[in-house]
């Protein structure tokens, strides 16, 4: 008995514990939308560039929201 608690309790704690760790990581993947591709030719130190696609489409969507609220109230 781990911890002074039953297996079965251990078990269900360890499987709800790493349900959790998932669910969260895969919630945080679909947010910022990580490139997850491989370059054939990794960049040299210091031209390593990284741009958070999600929160880039995301404001640019916003943009586009107000652009046409503006042009709707100039109508």
């Amino acid at each position: 008995m781990p911890a002074g608690v039953s297996w079965t309790r251990y078990l269900r704690m360890l499987g709800a514990s790493m349900l959790a760790m998932f669910a969260g990581a895969q919630v945080v993947h679909q947010y910022y939308l990580p490139d997850l591709t491989i370059p054939d030719v990794p960049p040299k130190p210091g031209q390593l560039k990284t741009e958070l696609r999600g929160y880039k489409a995301r404001e640019e969507a916003t943009a586009v929201l107000q652009q046409l609220k503006a042009e709707q109230k100039v109508d």
